[in-house]
């Protein structure tokens, strides 16, 4: 009998995707009983690493927190279901999606409630960047946010280029020494 491949070329989204459900309980709530958007996030940054960790095989950390929708409050006492899945990895990166649901459990009713995008990096024990699996949509979905993912990482880039000429621009007229 052969074992599976640990790290192999290639993983479909579907193998990456993730779901996690939580109870809105009081100690997760502010005072008006709806969920902490802090504590929505953690919620986020747990399912969408379940994601990465399934593509990578390996230690991941995460590197950013690209985009937040908050759609909707979310109440005590609902379900809290949250869905992701890799959208596309790159040689080290991972840009994982993060859908999330609010269910009434009373009614049943389930609403959207926030939407998110987070980067991932696989590392060694070490903290070294690895490289991870290539990824393959397969629906039209897929490769959609296959493309989108691209956009928005040629998007963080820029903003990342930007953000350090502006601090360095700061730094030389406060006649700070520079760093290299």
């Amino acid at each position: 009998m052969s074992s599976p491949m640990i790290n192999p070329a290639a993983r479909t989204v579907a193998s990456t995707q993730s779901e996690m459900t939580e109870l809105v309980l009081p100690n997760d709530t502010n005072t008006l009983g709806n969920l902490l958007g802090g504590r929505l996030m953690h919620f986020i940054d747990l399912t969408a690493a379940m994601a990465a960790y399934r593509h990578s095989r390996t230690y991941i950390v995460t590197a950013a927190m690209d985009h937040i929708d908050f759609v909707r409050p979310v109440h005590l006492g609902d379900l809290v279901t949250l869905k992701s899945s890799v959208n596309r990895a790159f040689s080290s990166s991972m840009e994982v999606g993060v859908k999330v649901w609010a269910e009434n459990t009373q009614t049943g009713e389930a609403l959207h409630v926030a939407s998110a995008y987070l980067v991932f990096v696989a590392i060694d024990k070490n903290g070294k960047p690895v490289r991870v699996p290539q990824l393959i949509p397969e629906t039209a979905n897929e490769q959609r946010r296959f493309a989108d993912a691209l956009l928005r990482r040629e998007h963080r880039e820029s903003e990342h280029t930007r953000r350090k000429q502006e601090r360095h621009a700061t730094t030389a007229e406060d006649g700070a020494p520079q760093k290299p």
